[in-house]
C-alpha cells in the first residue's frame, strides 16, 4: 500500500485549517487516514509557533517506512530541517507573449531608457550652464579695471585724432537724419488757433 504525508482540510469557509496526516494515496483528501501527525494553520504569521505543529518522531518514522510527502508537505518539512526542499520545475511558456509582442515590449523599454538618459543629459547640461555664468562673472569683474585703465590711457593720448579723422560719407548722413526728427516735434509745439 502506497502512503502519502499530506494535508487534510478542515475549518470553515475562508478560514482554512489543515491536519497533517498519513493516508493511503487512493483515499480522498478529507477522508480516511492512517495517522494524524500534526496541524498546519496558514492563517497565523509565518514566524508564529502554532503555524506548524508536528510530531517529528512520527514524521521521520513514516518517511523511513516509505511514505512520500506532497509538494506542500515537502516544503513544510524542509523548513523544519527534516528533508531537502523540493525542486522547482520550469513552468510552461505558453502564457508568455509571442515573439513580436516581446520585441515591441523590448523596443518600448529601450525607448524609455533612451528618454531617461536624454533627460539626465539635458539636466546635467542645464546645471553646467547655470554654473558657468556664476564662474565667469567674478573673472570678468577682475579684468574690467585693467581694461578701464588701458582705455583711459588710450583715450587721453589719442582723443583728438579720432574726431578729426571722421569720414566725409558718415557726416552728411548724420545731418540728414537730425532735421527729420525735430520737424514733427515743431508741429506739435505750435498751438492750435
Amino acid at each position: 500500500m502506497a502512503t502519502k504525508i499530506r494535508l487534510a482540510r478542515g475549518g470553515s469557509k475562508k478560514r482554512p485549517f489543515y491536519r497533517i496526516v498519513v493516508a493511503d494515496e487512493r483515499a480522498p483528501r478529507d477522508g480516511n487516514f492512517i495517522e494524524k501527525i500534526g496541524n498546519f494553520n496558514p492563517m497565523v504569521p509565518k514566524d508564529h509557533k502554532e503555524r506548524v505543529v508536528i510530531s517529528k518522531e512520527r514524521a521521520e518514522h513514516w518517511l523511513k517506512v516509505g511514505a512520500q510527502p506532497t509538494e506542500r508537505m515537502q516544503r513544510i518539512l524542509s523548513e523544519l530541517g527534516m528533508m531537502e526542499a523540493p525542486k522547482i520545475t520550469e513552468k510552461t511558456k505558453k502564457h508568455l507573449p509571442k515573439a513580436k509582442a516581446q520585441e515591441r515590449v523590448k523596443a518600448k523599454e529601450e525607448a524609455a531608457l533612451k528618454a531617461e538618459e536624454d533627460a539626465k543629459a539635458a539636466a546635467e547640461a542645464a546645471k553646467a550652464e547655470a554654473e558657468k555664468p556664476a564662474e565667469e562673472v567674478p573673472a570678468s569683474t577682475e579684468e574690467q579695471p585693467v581694461q578701464e585703465e588701458k582705455s583711459a590711457e588710450v583715450t587721453s593720448e589719442e582723443t583728438p585724432a579720432p574726431a578729426e579723422e571722421a569720414p566725409a560719407d558718415e557726416a552728411p548722413a548724420a545731418t540728414e537724419e537730425a532735421p527729420t526728427e525735430p520737424e514733427p516735434a515743431k508741429k506739435e509745439e505750435q498751438p492750435k488757433e
